[in-house]
């Protein structure tokens, strides 16, 4: 019987693979995240994986460009033609939402702990450069105050990924009270 299944276009193909990658490599890292798998959760073959992304470690990347060119599209959709502070909240508020998102979450986190490697590095420098140059050109605020913006971003990364809303300890509250952006279930 022949499948039902619309055929999808190249680029449906390759966004529902970089969705699947993003998944897994989150999980489990370049190192720990086979391409089997990644193959399988899109519904492809793997020698049609290896049609796509020529390794492992460019689909890595890929991943890694996918999930900063998703927060930049996130951070535009959010600031509308909002400015200054109000730019900077609606960004804070979008981001959280994306921080309640375990895949994207750990993707983020692979990509950095990835970076000793040349390519990665270079990769996860350039998707930081382009998210930085997007906060600045939204938001108009001075490099000191998103610079401030970043650091706070960083530590609601930790915050989610230790998931510190859920523990009735007075260092992780305190924590979590600094900021109202943090993820909660």
């Amino acid at each position: 019987m022949p499948s039902t299944r619309p055929r999808l276009t190249a680029d449906e193909r390759r966004a529902t693979v970089l969705a699947a990658a993003v998944a897994a490599f989150g999980r489990g890292g370049l190192e720990g995240t086979s391409t089997e798998k990644i193959a399988h959760a899109a519904g492809i073959s793997q020698p049609y994986l290896f049609r796509l992304f020529p390794s492992k470690k460019d689909l890595f990347i890929a991943a890694v460009r996918e999930t900063f060119a998703r927060t930049v599209t996130a951070f535009e959709r959010a600031v509308g033609d909002l400015t200054g502070m109000d730019a900077k909240e609606a960004m804070a508020t979008i981001y959280s939402d994306l921080l309640a998102e375990p895949d994207y979450l750990l993707m983020q986190l692979q990509a950095y702990a990835a970076c000793g490697d040349d390519d990665i590095r270079v990769a996860t420098r350039r998707g930081f450069r382009d998210l930085w140059y997007a906060v600045e050109r939204l938001s108009g605020l001075e490099p000191e105050t998103i610079r401030d913006f970043f650091a706070i971003g960083m530590l609601l990364n930790v915050t989610a990924a230790m998931d510190l809303p859920a523990i009735d300890e007075r260092w992780a509250q305190l924590i979590c009270a600094m900021d109202s952006h943090l993820p909660t279930d």
